[in-house]
This record gives structure tokens, sequence and C-alpha cells, in this order.
């Protein structure tokens, strides 16, 4: 699906050396985690999941499921993600999957990554662990619940479909991506007049074109009826 919506409550790359768990700047060097995106061919997930297990164990903690363990490595698969390093990003997100199966950002990262790698199959139990935990920032479930929805659709899946994205779109009637993806499912379901209405509404609201908005009222009130005839 490849959705692009921002990040939230990861923090910048730049950051990651005041996180705590893993000791001091100077010590992060040593762990492995603060090399750059442009070093990801040195970012196999286990070799990292190792250290950061060590840099735990050096400050008396249990390792990767510290706070400062699991933020520095969610941080780091982010980037990679983001840098286009996408099946280095998957292998620590798995790592980080199976040691925090109760986080939902960490469930919500993992699905995501599936999601651009073409893997909606392996994407689909993330994204509903993802929308099931709590945890997520507002800005995360608006993410999840529209990745949920595509990856239903695309995976033949309408009624799923066509139920998620509807819920979604009441929760956050104002997020005109997800009443976009809803009508796609519709028209997946045979429901041809809803999704149109739906998107000549979308159209008429929200189109900076100067002659959509001239014809708006039109628009509008031909959509809630294009059958209708004089």
């Amino acid at each position: 699906m490849g959705d692009t919506r921002g990040i939230s409550g990861i923090g910048d790359a730049d950051d990651i050396g005041d996180m705590g768990g893993i000791g001091d700047a100077g010590q992060v060097g040593d762990t492995g985690l603060s090399d750059g995106p442009g070093q990801a061919g040195d970012a196999g997930g286990a070799d990292d999941a190792a250290r950061a297990e060590d840099a735990g164990r050096a400050d008396g903690s249990s390792g990767g499921e510290t706070l400062g363990g699991r933020d520095a490595l969610l941080a780091r698969a982010v980037r990679l993600r983001e840098s286009g390093h996408r099946e280095e990003a998957r292998t620590l997100l798995l790592t980080l999957s199976e040691r925090c199966p109760d986080d939902a950002e960490v469930a919500y990262q993992t699905a995501w990554v599936h999601d651009t790698l073409g893997l909606e199959a392996e994407a689909l139990p993330h994204y509903v662990r993802a929308i099931q935990l709590p945890g997520l920032s507002d800005d995360d479930r608006r993410g999840a619940l529209l990745g949920l929805g595509s990856t239903y659709r695309i995976l033949g899946k309408y009624p799923e479909a066509v139920a998620t994205l509807r819920d979604a779109s009441a929760e956050y009637p104002d997020d005109g991506a997800l009443r976009a993806f809803l009508a796609m499912a519709l028209y997946n379901t045979g429901r041809s007049r809803d999704a149109m209405e739906i998107l000549l509404h979308q159209l008429a609201t929200t189109s900076q074109d100067p002659e959509i908005a001239r014809y708006r009222p039109a628009i509008e009130h031909y959509a809630t009826d294009l059958d209708a005839t004089v």
C-alpha cells in the first residue's frame, strides 16, 4: 500500500544518543546502533539485536526489552525503511516484534514495512495487532486503519475492507484518504453508486479547481442520486 503518513512518537534520528537504557552518547557508537542510513549494509537484524542486548546488560537491564533498547532499534528500523533499505528494516522489526508482542507502535511499523515490500499477507496480522493494542498515536492509528483496510482490499477481502474503512471514516470524518479508499472497496463489492457519491462529494468539497468550485452545488446535488431524471 505504501502509505506515506508521518511517524510520530519515535523522535529524530539525532536524538538516539540521548535515549535511556543504552548509556551515554559515546557508548552508543559501541553498540552499532548509531550508524547512518548510508551504512545500512551493516545493519543485520540479528547483529543489531545482539548489540542492543549487550548494551542493556551493561547497565544491569534485560537487553533489547529495555525502553532505551526498544526505542533505539525502532528508530533505526524506521530510518532504514525511509532510506530505502526495507529488507534490513524488516529483519530488525521482526526481531523487535518477537520481543515486544504487545507494542502497538512496533506492530504498526512491522506492518508498514511489509506493506512497502508488497508482502500484504504478511503485513495483515501486524496491522490487526496494531489496531487492537493500546498505545498508537492518533496519526499512527489513522495510518494503521487505512493500511489495514487497503490490505484487506488488495487481498480480495472486500467486506472486511469496507467494514474497516467505513468505521475508520466515521472515527476520522476529516480524513479524505480514508473515504477515497472506502470508495474503492465499495466499488469492489459492486456498490459503484455509493462509491461515486463519496468520490463526487470529496471532489466537490476539496478541489482547488475553479471550474469545479463553480459547479460545486450541482455536483453535490447530483452525487446523492446519479439516476435522477426529470
